[in-house]
C-alpha cells in the first residue's frame, strides 16, 4: 500500500524550467494509454481521445477519492500521485500535431511521439501565500476537480494582458520550441500556438492549473467556474471570496527532433498534431482531479517551504512529510487498458472520431453516434 501522501489525477492534453517552484513530481513511463476520461466523461468508455495516465493504480472510469486513496503503486515518484495527459501525436500531412503523432507526408500514417514524462510543479504563488505577506495557502479539498484550456480551440481570441479569466485561461497553455544551435529561431510563447521549426531540444509544453477555489464545489457544470486562474497566471490576487492554494503547472517535452528527416521546416508546415485532431496547439488542456492527504500537504505546505534549508528550493526530498522513490521503483508501475484498440505504432488515422480540425472556428468533439463518415 502507497504511504498516505498524496493521490491526484490530472489529465493533460501538455516544459521549461520555473523559478521558485516548491517541490516537483516527476513521472515515468505512463501508467496506462487509453481514451478513457473520468474527470469531463465520468463513466463513459471509451471517451473521445486517448490521453496519457500517470498516477494512482487505481484509475479507472469511475474512479473516486477513496479509490485513487487506495492504490498500490504509481508511477510517479512522490507517493501518491495520479496523473493524465493526453496524447500527442506527429503528423507530417501539410501541418498537424496531436498524440503526439506524426503523419508521414509519404505513408501517411500517424506514428506516436516520444516524450520524457510528466513534471509537476507545486508552486507557493499569489498574495495569499505566506511569502507574499498573505495568511497563507491551503490543501486541495479532498476530491477537488481542475481543468485547464479546451480541447475545442483552434485559434487566439484574447489580447494578452487583457487578463479576464478567460484570458487568463488561453494564456495557460504554452509551448517553448528548445534550441541547442546559436543563431537559429526559438519560440518562447504566450498562448500563441505551435511552433513551425524543428526544435533539436525538444517541443516543451506547459500548463497552468488555477490556484483559486470558490471554497465550495469540488466540481461545477463546466468543470471550470468553481476555480479561477491568479490575476496574473503564475502570481497574484485570486477573485474576492477565492481560496488561495497552491498552484499546479506540468510541463511535458517531447522529442519532436527524432522526425527532423522526414519535413522541411523551411517548406513544410508544422507535422505534429495532438491526439484529438488538434494540428494548431491552441486544444492542449488538462485536467486535476486531488487525491491528496489534506493533513499531509497541509503540513508541507506550512512546514517545507523554509529559506533557510533545501525545502525553500523546491528539493522534494527534504521535506519530511513527502516521500520520494526510485525512477526504477515507480516505472514498474503499470496496469492494463480498459478500451482494447490500437493507439501506438503506425495508425491510419487517430484512435476515436477525430478527424483534424484546422479552425480557425470552434472543433467539433464526436462520438461515436455523430462521427463523420
Amino acid at each position: 500500500m502507497l504511504r498516505p501522501q498524496l493521490v491526484a489525477l490530472v489529465t493533460l492534453i501538455g516544459s521549461v524550467g520555473v523559478t521558485n517552484a516548491w517541490f516537483r513530481v516527476s513521472c515515468t513511463d505512463p501508467l496506462v494509454q487509453e481514451r478513457l476520461d473520468p474527470i469531463i466523461s465520468p463513466g463513459v468508455n471509451p471517451s473521445n481521445h486517448v490521453h496519457t495516465i500517470s498516477g494512482g493504480s487505481n484509475f479507472n472510469p469511475t474512479y473516486t477519492y477513496n479509490n485513487l486513496r487506495a492504490s498500490s503503486c504509481t508511477n510517479c515518484l512522490v507517493a501518491q500521485a495520479c496523473l493524465q495527459r493526453p496524447i500527442p501525436a506527429m503528423i507530417m500531412l501539410t501541418a498537424s500535431t496531436g498524440f503526439e503523432q506524426l503523419l508521414d507526408p509519404k505513408t501517411k500514417l500517424f506514428e506516436p511521439v516520444p516524450d520524457g514524462g510528466l513534471l509537476v510543479y507545486y508552486q507557493n504563488r499569489g498574495d495569499g501565500d505566506v511569502s507574499n505577506g498573505g495568511s497563507g495557502l491551503k490543501a486541495f479539498p479532498p476530491g477537488l476537480k481542475m481543468i485547464t484550456g479546451d480541447p475545442k480551440r483552434r485559434t487566439k481570441k484574447f489580447p494578452i494582458g487583457l487578463g479576464t479569466q478567460d484570458e487568463l485561461r488561453e494564456r495557460a497553455i504554452q509551448w517553448s520550441c528548445l534550441r541547442f544551435t546559436v543563431g537559429l529561431p526559438g519560440y518562447d510563447d504566450n498562448g500563441t500556438g505551435f511552433p513551425t521549426t524543428d526544435c533539436e531540444g525538444g517541443l516543451n509544453a506547459r500548463l497552468h492549473l488555477p490556484a483559486c477555489w470558490d471554497g465550495v464545489n469540488l466540481d461545477s457544470a463546466d468543470h471550470v467556474s468553481h476555480t479561477a486562474f491568479l490575476s496574473g497566471l503564475d502570481n497574484g490576487v485570486c477573485p474576492t471570496g477565492f481560496v488561495y492554494m497552491m498552484k499546479l503547472f506540468f510541463e511535458v517535452t517531447w522529442s519532436v527532433d527524432n522526425f527532423s528527416g522526414r519535413w522541411n521546416a523551411t517548406t513544410d508546415k508544422w507535422p505534429f498534431v495532438y491526439s484529438h485532431g488538434d494540428p494548431t496547439g491552441f486544444g492542449w488542456h488538462g485536467d486535476f482531479q486531488n487525491g491528496w492527504d489534506t493533513t499531509a500537504l497541509q503540513n508541507a505546505i506550512d512546514q517545507c517551504n523554509n529559506p533557510n534549508d533545501q525545502t525553500g528550493s523546491g528539493v522534494t526530498e527534504a521535506c519530511k512529510f513527502l516521500t520520494v522513490n526510485t525512477a526504477d521503483f515507480a516505472n514498474k508501475c503499470k496496469i492494463a487498458p480498459v478500451v482494447n484498440e490500437a493507439i501506438n505504432g503506425t495508425l491510419t488515422k487517430l484512435p476515436g472520431c477525430n478527424p483534424l480540425q484546422f479552425g480557425p472556428q470552434d472543433a467539433t468533439i464526436f462520438t461515436a453516434a455523430t462521427c463523420p463518415q
